[in-house]
């Protein structure tokens, strides 16, 4: 068996839920251990209590949002200047940690401390994310405004780490590569197994997810549209018309999805893949001020499956378009690239089988001192 590490964003679900479909399928076949901030953290460490998938708490880097939902730039500025305060502490930390548990490979998820510390130690590592699109996909067909955007939040993943052995790019939307790329894998989002088994049937209600604020104009169009909806994301609350709020319960919320007639949301990549996927159309709502939603809203309004938006320019008369057209919507679904996990798991095997196990084994060990 191959012992492997894995890093993780700490910001929204989508990264936590990408890894834990990961670690679900890897964790039978070898030791995996997991290194998480925020978020994610606070998600993973619960279900891995008391399994052998160890999850370590890591600093990291997270978004900060004002009261009408926009992204603070000063404030998001200043985490970032703490996070590299304390940069320097966390590498050796993880640097003491690979030279003392030698593991065979490093994945990482857009995190920048693990996959620097592997490059210290000589440990080959696979960077498998969403946010790597900036870098490898054809944006020339954006407008230009979001080709802008793309073009520094490119310039920003790079700056997160370089090296691996190969990038894989995990979406719902495939559009060709750009010129010159190499060692780069296109994958659907990673489904858990629950979802690959999942049933979907289409009933009547709606399903609503906020991953951080609900839109009080957005709710009162959900409560105008005359359909039962379930809403998550926002706590549980006493009903308000047709409308139930719940807290996130991980079962219930999918059994709702995949009999639901559709789902409303805000524009993550993992969560309108996972929709897509049990053939629901979207009605996407790009976070004011997150540019990669924004594109990812972009990709879903040019595939025919959903509609999208800014949350600046939602409109009560865009969701009842929306709802009106669901049937077009659902054919133009195409289910086929959407699970990306088989993929990953023979690109990572065939890292492994590239391991040169002897290595491993004279590996020098740790001087505490130095």
């Amino acid at each position: 068996m191959a012992k492997i590490f894995i890093s993780l964003s700490g910001e929204g679900r989508g990264h936590a839920t990408r890894v834990r479909a990961l670690v679900e399928a890897l964790s039978g076949e070898h030791p995996v251990r997991i290194f998480a901030p925020g978020d994610a953290y606070s998600f993973l460490a619960p279900l891995y209590a008391g399994t052998e998938v160890r999850v370590d708490h890591l600093p990291g880097l997270c978004f900060a949002y004002d009261d009408r939902h926009r992204l603070r730039y000063p404030a998001t500025l200043r985490r970032l200047l703490s996070y590299l305060r304390q940069l320097s502490a966390t590498l050796n930390r993880l640097t003491a940690e690979l030279r003392r548990e030698q593991p065979d490979l490093v994945i990482t998820d857009f995190e920048p401390a693990l996959p620097r510390a592997a490059r210290r130690c000589g440990v080959p590592f696979i960077s498998l994310n969403h946010q790597h699109f900036l870098r490898t996909y054809d944006l020339s067909g954006l407008p230009h405004r979001l080709r802008w955007h793309a073009a520094y939040m490119a310039a920003i993943v790079g700056a997160y780490y370089s090296g691996q052995e190969e990038t894989i790019v995990s979406s719902f939307y495939f559009p060709p590569l750009r010129p010159g790329c190499r060692r780069v894998t296109q994958v659907g989002v990673l489904l858990r197994e629950t979802v690959r088994a999942a049933r979907p049937a289409t009933g009547q209600h709606l399903v609503a997810y906020w991953r951080k604020f609900g839109s009080e104009a957005v709710l009162r169009a959900l409560e105008n549209t005359g359909l039962e909806v379930r809403v998550y994301g926002l706590g549980e609350r006493p009903p308000r018309g047709h409308l139930s709020f719940h807290a996130i319960h991980e079962a219930r919320f999918l059994a709702d999805l995949a009999t639901s007639t559709a789902l409303v949301c805000t524009a993550g990549n993992q969560l309108v893949g996972e929709a897509l996927y049990l053939g629901k159309p979207v009605f996407a709502l790009a976070e004011t001020g997150n540019f990669e939603q924004e594109i990812n809203a972009h990709f879903l309004r040019a595939s025919g499956a959903g509609e999208a938006m800014p949350m600046t320019e939602f409109t009560e008369a865009r969701l009842h378009r929306f709802l009106a057209a669901l049937d077009r919507y659902r054919r133009r679904i195409r289910r086929e690239r959407l699970d990306g996990l088989p993929t990953v798991l023979s690109v990572v095997r065939r890292h492994l089988r590239a391991v040169p196990q002897p290595a491993r084994a004279t590996a020098v060990p740790e001087l505490l001192a130095a």
